[in-house]
């Protein structure tokens, strides 16, 4: 019997037990191992680590679970702790790569074990070697090296390297300051490490209520100093420095409530640092500093100077009342002359705030009588940077002071750059080829030749190559009609028949989201609109009809069975669009059976849609007419009034029948005045459609347009802390119906939002309805507020309205307002720019309006009023001076506060450009909304730039208004 040999022995067991997934048995045949034994191992070790990771691999594997594949780890690093000679070898097999893992390990106990049979002398320059490779980053978050280096420390009793990512690992433990021996070493770095505040910046003195047996380290340090383990001043020292290296208010906050609980005495020895702490550092830092500085007292003239000059350029207003206050406070306490004071004195004229100056000016005069003739002149020479008012304030106490110079106004306007309008050209005539365009109609130009050299000739047209539209129950694109139609006229009646749609539902079906209470547990589940208490469907639809969403389906719904369970809350999260029709309405929807549902489209799209359906339902049905009536006569889209006369007087003559949508399309796209010729000529027409030309050209409907402002959760409010912030548009458009399905189609109501199929062919909307750019606008608003869906050219859009004919309002208005002061990743600056110059050379940019979209725009944060005013100012200086002004007149009484909303900033700001706009326009007159603001009571920024606009608009400053910066 062959006996094996010690050596082959050592490995195997260890083999085993790594083989076994148990550290605290390699622990055991690692620390039974004799020299030679710890070598073999340590010799096999390296190439085993993707047999031990394999083999755990396959064992998953085979029994269908995965365990995470982790459990080979430690093992292995015991087993390398255990048989490894060198030190740097330990380490560098500990935290290898091969052992990255998402979870540190459960317990340390067996790795610890086999570091403890190791020399006293190796543990502690392992300990150290671990301490310094501590980094603080992710990996190291998810392993042990943190608390194993410092327990290491501890064991060993090994002096802490001084490296800062090992400070920052000691506090992000619990701390025991009493028994830690590495206690002595670390807490005088507590000050000096970078990181430690980051990681202690949520701590406090007590413990929270939800865990009151928290230890908490600024507790610990009280409970050190109290007993007198520890003394204050190194750690009050230790604050000073790291607040004056400087750093966030987020990164010094434990130092902060370190220093408040420490609660030194003031001291004149760091009267000079805290000083230094007072221009730039956090304001949490800086209020400490002004603290320490008012209790020192006894401060020089030369110091006071020092921290009012700091405190009043900060941009904390209670720091800079602070200033004001140590200034008071200064002047009491000196006995004699307060000349020293002047040059503080001078540092609070010079600050931007009114609020300040003011205070200053008081303080000045209170003071009058304590300066000599040399400080009074100092006094006196600093204040010419005072407006007149106060400058006025301060001669009646140190005689006649030069005021602040008038602001010399070198504006200039520029002359307003011409538009050009689009050519209206003579409208080119049908193709001839429309089998080589018929994927080209996605210009509608060539859109209506195609269509019309079809109408007029749909025989000979060879068949398109092989497509696959049939397999499509609805056609969205022209180009899918434009190929239908030449296949129907090269193979008439072979078109399959429409697909169903799968799985439709019965009714229409909303799907609502529920979050329901089963005993003691809550859960979310989606449920039939019909399935919730009447009481609460009837609730739903209300609040949807009051904001303006449309129901949909929702009438359409089947009562389901009710929910049992007791309701949390409702919400909608989807619709269907499905549902099946009855008799009448598959009758009525057979011709067009291929359309897109007409609410699930732009109104424009679906229209051409609509007239290229019609075409085709007549070609089917073998009734269509010798030639269309829509065809425009001009590029515009305008079609002349005398040739759609003509048009109709050919169709009675050839006993044609009229298609709806055709005749729709033509009477839309008239111009708004017409010849008496051709009135009379009209009113001869005999047919239907003659009669509904001659009231058309007579009495042309006009629709009503309006746009409404609404938000998701509730009517907006202008307080920051309590408004809802998600604007929606939601335009209106109301016509009494007309009968034709396409004028109905695009004069009525927009959708508030857009959809899958929305805004193709965009480009030429205004070819739709060439007389009606208002209408075209409120088409067009649905993608304004998306700009992540909106199309990148779409302010060449709106700038083709303006060379189209018919009224503009609140919709240009708007579109203009939004995209002039635009803002974030897809903003263009210069287009919404040039776009209001153009509307003011074109004679299309309704002013009022304009600014009253412009301020509600800015009360639903749509954008704010730096961008506004960059952008008004420009446009004043490129020629649109007095249309500036007008479209302030317009925005502010719409934005500016009311009696029970506070102003802020942005307020002042339009003030401030109204004064300025209103003096390039030479405007006068009052506007009741800034008389109301200048009204209030108070001297804040907001109420004085309200009284000088106000009395400027009233001619009581004959002089250029001095403009407050805002």
């Amino acid at each position: 019997m062959t006996t094996q040999s010690p050596v082959s022995g050592a490995w195997s067991s260890v083999r085993a037990a790594i083989a076994a997934g148990d550290p605290a048995l390699v622990a055991d045949a690692v620390l039974a191992l004799d020299e030679a034994g710890c070598r073999e191992v340590a010799r096999e070790l390296p190439d085993h680590i993707g047999v031990a990771r394999t083999a755990v691999e396959e064992r998953d594997q085979r029994r269908g679970v995965w365990s995470g594949g982790e459990e080979w780890i430690e093992p292995m690093r015991v087993a390398g702790a255990g048989v490894f000679g060198g030190v740097a070898a330990v380490a560098t097999w500990l935290y290898r790569r091969d052992f990255t893992r998402w979870r540190p390990p459960l317990d340390s106990g067996p790795l610890l074990r086999v570091i403890a049979a190791r020399p006293q002398q190796w543990q502690a320059g392992l300990a150290v070697r671990l301490a310094l490779r501590l980094r603080g980053n992710r990996t190291q978050a998810r392993d042990d090296s943190m608390p194993l280096a410092l327990e290491l420390l501890r064991r060993s009793g090994a002096v802490p390297p001084e490296h800062d990512p090992l400070t920052v690992a000691w506090v992000s433990q619990p701390p025991d300051l009493e028994h830690d021996p590495l206690a002595e070493h670390l807490v005088p770095r507590l000050c000096e490490a970078e990181g430690v505040g980051r990681a202690l910046r949520g701590d406090s003195v007590d413990p929270p209520s939800w865990d009151p047996g928290l230890r908490t380290w600024l507790g610990a340090l009280r409970a050190a100093v109290t007993a007198g383990r520890l003394a204050p001043d190194p750690l009050v020292d230790g604050c000073l420095r790291r607040f004056l290296r400087g750093g966030n208010a987020a990164d010094l906050r434990f130092f902060v409530r370190l220093h408040e609980m420490l609660d030194p005495a003031p001291s004149a020895e760091r009267t000079r640092d805290y000083l230094r702490l007072l221009p730039a550092a956090p304001g949490p830092v800086a209020e400490l500093a002004l603290r320490q500085l008012r209790g020192a007292g006894g401060l020089s003239g030369e110091e006071i100077d020092e921290a009012v000059s700091a405190l009043l350029f900060r941009p904390e207003g209670k720091l800079v009342r602070a200033g004001l206050t140590l200034l008071d406070q200064a002047a009491r306490d000196v006995d004699g002359d307060l000349d020293q004071l002047a040059p503080a004195l001078a540092s609070a004229f010079l600050c931007e705030p009114y609020e300040v100056r003011e205070r200053a000016v008081r303080l000045a005069v209170k003071h009058a009588r304590r300066f000599t003739p040399a400080g009074a002149e100092a006094v006196r020479e600093a204040a010419s940077v005072l407006p007149a008012e106060l400058a006025a304030r301060l001669s009646q106490a140190y005689g006649v002071v030069a005021a602040e110079p008038e602001v010399i106004d070198d504006f200039e306007p520029g002359t307003l750059p011409p538009f050009q309008p689009v050519a209206r050209e003579p409208f080119p005539p049908a193709l001839e080829d429309l089998t080589a365009a018929y994927g080209q109609v996605g210009d509608v130009i060539i859109f209506e030749r195609w269509l019309d050299g079809f109408v007029r000739d749909p025989s000979r047209r060879p068949r398109p190559g092989r497509g696959r539209i049939y397999q499509r129950r609805q056609w969205c694109r022209l180009e899918e009609w434009t190929e239908a139609l030449l296949r129907e006229a090269a193979d008439p009646g072979q078109e399959p028949p429409t697909p169903e749609p799968e799985q439709a539902p019965e009714y229409a079906r909303h799907i609502i989201g529920v979050r329901i209470a089963e005993g003691d547990e809550e859960r979310d589940i989606e449920v039939d609109f019909g399935r919730l208490p009447a009481e609460m469907r009837e609730n739903i639809a209300a609040a949807l009809t009051e904001n303006g969403t449309p129901l949909g389906n929702l009438e359409h719904f089947t009562q389901g069975p009710p929910l049992e369970a007791e309701i949390l809350n409702v919400w909608i999260m989807s619709s269907g669009s499905w549902r099946r029709l009855d008799e009448q309405e598959k009758q009525e929807k057979a011709p067009h059976d291929r359309l897109p549902d007409p609410r699930h489209l732009s109104a424009p799209h679906y229209a051409m849609l609509l007239r290229c359906a019609e075409v085709h339902s007549a070609l089917k049905a073998g009734t269509l007419p010798p030639y269309l009536l829509a065809t425009p006569t001009l590029t515009s889209g305008h079609l002349d009034p005398a040739e759609l006369v003509a048009r109709l007087e050919g169709y009675e003559r050839a006993g044609a029948q009229v298609l709806p949508a055709d005749l729709g399309q033509a009477l839309l796209r008239l111009p708004r005045e017409a010849s008496a010729e051709v009135v009379d000529r009209a009113g001869k027409l005999t047919s239907q459609a003659g009669a509904t030309l001659a009231r058309w050209l007579t009495d042309r409907p006009e629709p009503q347009l309006r746009v409404d402002w609404a938000h998701a959760g509730g009517a907006y409010t202008h307080d920051r802390q309590k408004g809802e912030h998600s604007p929606r548009l939601n335009p209106r458009i109301r016509l009494e119906p007309t009968g034709l399905a396409l004028i109905d189609t695009l004069l009525s109501d927009p959708r508030s939002w857009t959809d899958e199929d929305d805004g193709k062919y965009m480009e030429f909307w205004r070819l739709t309805l060439p007389s009606d750019r208002e209408t075209v606008a409120m088409h067009l608003l649905p993608h304004l507020l998306d700009t992540w869906e909106r199309p990148g050219y779409f302010h060449q859009y709106v700038t083709a309205l303006f060379s189209q004919d018919g009224p503009v309002g609140e919709a240009t208005a708007l579109l203009i307002a939004v995209q002039l002061a635009q803002q974030g990743m897809f903003a263009w600056p210069e287009r919404g720019l040039r776009l209001l110059l153009d509307a003011a050379a074109a004679d299309c940019l309704p002013t009022v309006e304009c600014g009253r979209q412009l301020g509600l725009s800015l009360r639903r944060e749509v954008t704010t009023m730096s961008p506004v005013r960059s952008a008004l100012e420009e446009c004043a200086k490129q020629g649109a001076h007095r249309q500036v002004w007008e479209i302030m007149t317009g925005l502010l009484p719409v934005y500016l506060p009311g009696p029970d909303e506070r102003p802020y900033s942005g307020h002042t700001q339009a003030l401030s450009l109204a004064i300025d706009a209103a003096r390039w326009a030479g405007a006068r007159g009052p506007v009741p909304a800034v008389a109301e603001a200048a009204a209030r009571k108070g001297t804040s920024n907001f109420v004085r730039t309200a009284r000088a606009l106000h009395e400027q608009l009233l001619g009581r400053q004959e002089q250029a208004a001095t403009r407050t910066p805002a």
